[in-house]
């Protein structure tokens, strides 16, 4: 049995990015998919410590919260940076992330076809750090921070992976971002999983919003 087991929605969601993670290193896990009804049952909210998901389990290591289990795969595989100073660097882009998150999620949960155009004409703006810290690493040619892989970069690849379905083009005045994404998707595992059908065929959101 794989020691990792993913307990969450039918979604990509706030799960994706630590399945990327997982397969870019080549780890197997297990999906317990958690549909509508079952939770609003009740008694698998009611065990979650926050009542919600994701759920993430290391073997007998239960875990919550999709930011805590990315820095505790981080950590697990070598993925923190080099040093404590990279380590923070990676925080920083990963707040950031957050940050980007849930302004998306407002938006496709809360206001999606009345702000929609607002979001995408206010986006270059979020992007641009980004694009910021590319360039001051290695000239945009490495990872986000240092000269190995991170979970941040999963996390980041994800969200703009979303951002470009929301809005293509989106990223094409930023020649760095629009490269990063392009040389990650590349990397053999990740590239395999990303054609995958349990990724192809995983909506992206819970509402169907995109």
């Amino acid at each position: 049995m794989p020691p990792y087991t993913i307990v969450y929605f039918p979604v990509r969601g706030r799960c994706e990015a630590m399945r990327m993670l997982l397969a870019d290193q080549g780890q197997s896990w297990k999906e317990e998919v958690v549909t509508k009804d079952t939770w609003l049952q009740g008694p698998l909210k009611a065990s979650c410590l926050y009542g919600q998901l994701p759920k993430f389990q290391d073997g007998d290591f239960t875990l919550y919260q999709s930011n805590a289990i990315l820095r505790h795969l981080g950590r697990t595989f070598g993925l923190y940076g080099k040093d404590q100073r990279e380590a923070a660097l990676v925080d920083v882009v990963n707040d950031g992330v957050e940050d980007l998150r849930c302004k998306y999620a407002t938006l496709i949960y809360t206001n999606y076809e009345g702000g929609k155009q607002d979001y995408v004409k206010a986006l270059p703006d979020h992007l641009k750090p980004f694009e910021t810290l590319l360039s001051q690493n290695r000239g945009g040619q490495a990872f986000i921070v240092g000269d190995q892989i991170s979970f941040a970069d999963y996390n980041l690849l994800d969200l703009l992976l979303n951002h470009q379905v929301l809005a293509p083009g989106c990223l094409d005045p930023f020649p760095l971002l629009s490269a990063y994404v392009e040389r990650l998707c590349a990397r053999p595992k990740l590239k395999a999983f990303l054609a995958s059908p349990e990724h192809t065929n995983r909506p992206i959101n819970g509402n169907g919003k995109q």
